[in-house]
């Protein structure tokens, strides 16, 4: 049985986390204090027990110039004894359907183990974010600028980040989270992540690619085997979004993790073919995430 945490399980929830994370007390303390929500927690019982969960983060994501909704993967965790059960996978389904009905488009995660690539792909999750090569700046010597003002020092963070395409941005309280999750590590290195992105609702973010591009003009038959509703022939003509038929139009058919690779101009390559005339090279950035 899936539910949302409440606050009679919201122990359960930290408990889960302790077991299968093991961190410590007072970064677990930062970030239930900081991040849950008993409303972005799903929840698999077995009778009265909590054995599987995920929390989903909301931020918002810049994309083709317009920032949108996303929620961020978190504490995806199942207990040791009720692994290999396909509760996770009823979890991660029931949070596509919890993002769509809340007009969520996209989810993100960062995958901690290189085998969790192929993990989630299975769920259409594609890699649309690579680990950084540049040291991003440094939290402890922009609050020192500021004369540890830390508003003065979220404005110059927000200006570096909020025009950048294809970016998570953070609000001034994601960087308060930020600064006190610095001081717990004494302020670490901090580099761009490697990330996965699934698309929610194709047609919400094709609309917006359409009125970003409004010379593409293309059919696109799309595969998504998870969420009905994706599954769908969108055609795309001066800037506008239909599923009439045109026949008229260019087709290339990709499945739902090409898709997102393609509107995030990650990997602009379907089957050897080069699309990036159509769909831009971007470089995706996901970043200072609580990881």
């Amino acid at each position: 049985m899936i539910k949302f945490a409440d606050n009679t399980t919201k122990q359960q929830v930290w408990d889960m986390w302790k077991t299968v994370f093991g961190d410590a007390d007072s970064y677990m303390e930062l970030y239930f204090r900081t991040k849950y929500k008993n409303e972005n927690t799903l929840l698999y019982f077995e009778g009265n027990k909590a054995v599987a969960s995920l929390q989903m983060l909301q931020f918002n994501f810049t994309f083709c110039n317009t920032e949108i909704p996303i929620y961020y993967l978190s504490g995806v965790s199942t207990l040791p004894d009720a692994r290999k059960k396909g509760y996770m996978q009823q979890l991660l389904i029931e949070s596509y359907k919890v993002c769509y009905d809340r007009g969520i488009p996209m989810m993100l995660l960062v995958p901690q183990e290189e085998w969790l690539l192929n993990f989630y792909g299975k769920y259409g999750f594609a890699q649309t974010f690579d680990t950084g090569k540049e040291t991003l700046i440094d939290i402890k010597e922009l609050l020192e600028s500021h004369s540890n003002d830390i508003l003065a020092a979220y404005k110059e963070f927000d200006a570096l980040f909020r025009n950048q395409d294809m970016t998570v941005q953070k609000t001034y309280d994601d960087f308060k989270a930020i600064v006190d999750e610095a001081t717990l590590w004494d302020y670490p290195e901090k580099k761009s992540l490697i990330g996965m992105a699934r698309i929610i609702d194709a047609n919400m973010l094709l609309n917006i690619f359409a009125d970003k591009y409004p010379k593409v003009n293309l059919q696109i038959d799309v595969i998504d085997d998870l969420i009905p509703v994706n599954n769908t022939t969108y055609y795309i003509n001066k800037g506008i979004v239909s599923t009439h038929v045109n026949n008229s139009l260019p087709i290339i058919n990709v499945d739902i993790r090409q898709l997102a690779q393609l509107l995030l101009g990650y990997n602009t390559y379907i089957n050897d073919k080069d699309l990036s005339l159509t769909f831009p090279k971007k470089s995706p950035q996901m970043h200072f995430m609580m990881e």
